[in-house]
Parts: C-alpha cells; sequence; structure tokens
C-alpha cells in the first residue's frame, strides 16, 4: 500500500501542489499578455517607466514564469527515465503492475478534449471567456501546432519504447500533452469567473496521465515530460499572440515550422515596426523633458 501512495505521489506532486501557482501564474501572466494595447500604453510599454529605475528582474518577467513551471515538470520527467531518479520509472511500473495488474480502460481517450468541451459549455451558457470565439480559436490552432510539432517530433527522435513494447513512440506521453494543453487553454480564458474551471481542467488531465500509465501505455517520465510539453503550447501560444483584431501586431513573432521533416520554431522580428515605436518614444521623452 505504501507504493501505491508512492505513485500517486510522484503523479500528483508536481500538480496538485503547485494547482494554485498555476492557476494564478496563468491568471495573471497569460491575462497580462492579452490586455489591449492603446497607443499610450504601446509608448509605455517599451520604454522604461519614469517614476521607476531600473528594469525588473528576469524571475519577474513574462516569460519566465510562463515557462517555470512546464520547465520544472519536463526536468522532473527526464530525470526518472528508465531506472534514474529517487522514483525512477521502472519504480513506478514496478508498483502499478504489482497493485493493478489487469488494469485496462479506454476514458483517456475521451478525456482528452473535456477541457475544450468544457469551454464550449461555458460559452454556450452565455460564460464569456478572455478572448472572444476568433481569438480564442487562433490561440487554440496555434497551441495545437505547437503541441504536434514538438511531440512528434521528439517521438521520432527519441526512440523510447513503451513499457507494453508495444512500439517506440513512447516519450513523451501525446495524450497527457493533449489534456494538459486544453487544460491550460480553459483556465487562461476562464479562471477570471471562477477557480473551479482550471481546478477540474488540471484534474482531468492529471487522470488521463495517470489512467496511460496505469495502462501500461507509458512511463513515469512520458507523462511529466507530456504535461510539461502541453502547459507550454499554451503558453508560447499566448506569448506570440499579438496580431489581433484592432491592435498593433508584436514586434517579436514566433511560430512552428517543418521543413524537410524536421519540427522546429520560426523567430521572426519586425524592424519597421520597432523602429517607428523607438522614434515614437523618443518624441515623447522629448515632451516629457
Amino acid at each position: 500500500m505504501k507504493n501505491l501512495v508512492r505513485i500517486w505521489l510522484a503523479l500528483t506532486m508536481c500538480f496538485g501542489l503547485t494547482s494554485q501557482e498555476l492557476m494564478a501564474q496563468e491568471a495573471d501572466s497569460l491575462k497580462k499578455y492579452q490586455t489591449p494595447v492603446v497607443a499610450a500604453d504601446t509608448l509605455k510599454k517599451y520604454q522604461d517607466s519614469v517614476t521607476t529605475p531600473g528594469k525588473q528582474p528576469f524571475f519577474k518577467s513574462k516569460a519566465f514564469r510562463a515557462t517555470i513551471i512546464p520547465t520544472i515538470l519536463i526536468a522532473y520527467g527526464l530525470s526518472t527515465i528508465k531506472d534514474n531518479g529517487i522514483y525512477s520509472s521502472y519504480d513506478a511500473k514496478r508498483d502499478i503492475q504489482r497493485h493493478f495488474p489487469n488494469f485496462q480502460t479506454k476514458i483517456d481517450n475521451p478525456l482528452l478534449i473535456a477541457p475544450y468541451v468544457e469551454l464550449a459549455a461555458a460559452n454556450l451558457f452565455n460564460i464569456k471567456s478572455n478572448n472572444d470565439f476568433l481569438n480564442t480559436s487562433i490561440l487554440i490552432l496555434k497551441a495545437e501546432a505547437i503541441f504536434a510539432i514538438t511531440v512528434f517530433g521528439i517521438k521520432r527522435v527519441s526512440n523510447q519504447e513503451r513499457p507494453n513494447g508495444e512500439n517506440f513512440e513512447s516519450m513523451p506521453s501525446g495524450h497527457t500533452a493533449q489534456a494538459f494543453l486544453a487544460a491550460s487553454i480553459l483556465n487562461s480564458e476562464l479562471k477570471h469567473k471562477s477557480p473551479w474551471y482550471g481546478i477540474g481542467a488540471y484534474t482531468i488531465a492529471t487522470s488521463v496521465g495517470a489512467f496511460r500509465m496505469l495502462n501500461n501505455k507509458h512511463w513515469q517520465s512520458d507523462v511529466f515530460v507530456g504535461a510539461g510539453i502541453g502547459m507550454l503550447s499554451s503558453h508560447l501560444a499566448y506569448l506570440s499572440h499579438r496580431n489581433r483584431w484592432g491592435r498593433k501586431p508584436s514586434i517579436v513573432q514566433l511560430s512552428p515550422t517543418y521543413i524537410y521533416g524536421v519540427p522546429g520554431f520560426a523567430f521572426s522580428m519586425n524592424l519597421d515596426d520597432y523602429r517607428n515605436r523607438k522614434r515614437s518614444t523618443h518624441i515623447y521623452q522629448g515632451e516629457l523633458n
């Protein structure tokens, strides 16, 4: 029974204990990514504040807050590959087979899209999300593209055998990544209405990861890495989402690519827009002086 408790602790320590931090982070930092930008705000955004000396430390930046928890999940998963770590993937598999030798379920498949169904149902009942339908759809499509390129790219490169020996596409868990991506989107869009939307979504996502291990489809390391990738895909979509209706496009753009069979990301910078904004900033500062 102690080993069983250890399994659930390994699955839920990172998810459960940080759930409030996750939702606070997304409600705060991700919501900031979507704040409407007007002319005065744009000037303030790209210049140092007159009243605030110096720059903010890196750990208060949007990028750091959006990536720290996914990075922890991925790092923990990688540290438990095979027989590595304090409680390795081999340890988890051995305990699961001892306590649940004949466990089988297919509920992990429909649970993948449960957070999206919840988001759609909320909108049907006129519970408005942070973004309108068009921008929410764009965010989902962008996050799904990042997820697909990352997950299937790593599967192809890692060549990790599944615990049941079915194939060599174990790392990372695509089901878990998809579930956490959808949960992160839902939490970002509806957290301002109630924290229970996020709690329910992340509970479902954690259950998907647990079921993938109980079904002997994935290692513990696959599940944690998949959870991190799913959340990171969502956060990157929000971080790069600036080109919206009625708003100025961002100077920096990040988009997924797939060239000659190799997945990756394209980074672009609009230098003309940067120079125009910089010129406007100088004019604004001159007026202040």
